[in-house]
């Protein structure tokens, strides 16, 4: 496996990554849509502040810990959802799981999964649950109901998927759900033989062809078929009825993933949601999408004592902390974990979470502040001539 415990920073686990998986497999964690406007913005957003730092505070003792729901984590900082974990790490749900539940960091587990989510309930309780709505409205309380008897307590409600987002880059690389056998997929093969061996190959003798589990109450379609189609059920009609619905029947925590209007927050509230989570799906839907980071501070202030939370373009410690001073509760990163996971399962995933922890723990010092319940637009400056 790829040396994980040499990589620095985060952006390290990409070139792992690229080696180790795939053309197809690998293009698809690291595409946005399109022209990639969104995803390249998600990361000048973040370069578009500037901290003003405090000198002789007494750092000695830095807090990084955050409660959200009830619940007392170590760091400001989750695993964001990730679908087909297992594809590029093997059993890569329960993996990401694992290490999330060791560094005491929430974890949100993908609806467009490989591994049911029960066997990642059955390990990581303290996990939360993410679902794409199935279009039909007895379908969707099926799912509602296994998630809450699988015994996860927070369901995360992703919205920003009404329709399917043109992923040119998915064709370029000859990626498609489920992936169709060719003599292009099989030269990417045999020409990355550890991929093969130890995780697609593993997975099939072990637990059998991968299937989409968890999109529905039922199984879904294979990964790997000629014929199946994967079953995409027509969201484009599904509206704030829906969410109200799952309101009355979902008991636990409720969260709603893909907001950047505060208009839609506002509504979400109403409705009765516990928290928001501020994102563009890391600019892969709808390509010029404004980066979350932008609309934070008007959602936030919105949200009042909802929880707000955001991910999508995350990479450094001190991108988590200028989120958080510009109204986020906690942040979450999805590729990088996809990278380190793919290069080194749970060693690298451990790395990863390990790099970006002590990176907050750092930037906090430096910047002067010792709690993150601390950090505030005081800490921030937009640099003139930027966006906004």
């Amino acid at each position: 496996m790829a040396r994980t415990d040499r990589a620095l920073c985060l952006d390290d686990f990409e070139a792992m990554a690229r080696r180790h998986l795939p053309r197809p497999i690998f293009e698809y964690i690291r595409g946005g849509v399109e022209t990639n406007a969104s995803v390249e913005d998600n990361r000048r957003a973040f370069q578009e502040y500037a901290f003003i730092p405090r000198s002789l505070v007494d750092v000695s003792a830095i807090d990084t810990s955050v409660s959200l729901f009830g619940q007392q984590y170590r760091s400001p900082l989750g695993i964001a959802p990730m679908g087909l974990s297992a594809l590029s790490s093997y059993r890569g749900d329960l993996v990401l799981a694992q290490a999330a539940a060791l560094a005491g960091v929430p974890m949100i587990m993908s609806g467009s999964s490989l591994i049911r989510l029960e066997e990642v309930a059955s390990i990581a309780p303290q996990a939360w649950f993410q679902a794409y709505l199935p279009g039909d409205g007895q379908e969707i309380a099926k799912l509602v109901d296994r998630v809450a008897q699988a015994g996860f307590t927070t369901l995360v409600i992703t919205v920003d998927t009404p329709v399917a987002a043109n992923r040119e880059n998915n064709i370029r690389a000859g990626f498609s759900t489920p992936l169709r056998p060719s003599l292009r997929l099989l030269l990417d093969g045999l020409t990355h033989p550890r991929w093969v061996c130890n995780t697609f190959l593993r997975t099939c003798v072990k637990h059998g062809m991968p299937h989409f589990e968890n999109n529905y109450a039922t199984r879904g379609a294979p990964i790997l078929s000629k014929n199946v189609l994967r079953d995409y059920s027509d969201r484009g009609h599904i509206s704030w009825d829906h969410l109200r619905t799952i309101r009355k029947q979902w008991k636990g925590t409720l969260i709603i993933k893909g907001i950047l209007c505060k208009t839609d927050a506002a509504t979400a509230i109403e409705i009765g949601v516990d928290g928001i989570i501020v994102s563009n799906h890391g600019g892969r839907q709808l390509d010029g999408s404004i980066s979350p980071l932008r609309v934070l501070p008007e959602i936030a202030d919105t949200a009042g004592h909802i929880p707000v939370m955001l991910d999508s373009g995350v990479r450094r410690g001190t991108d988590v902390l200028k989120a958080l001073a510009l109204g986020a509760r906690c942040v979450f990163v999805g590729r990088p974990f996809a990278y380190a996971t793919a290069a080194d399962g749970q060693n690298g995933t451990d790395r990863a979470i390990h790099l970006i922890t002590n990176e907050i723990t750092r930037d906090l010092g430096l910047l002067g502040v010792t709690r993150v319940q601390d950090l505030s637009l005081d800490c921030l400056r937009r640099i003139p001539g930027t966006f906004g």
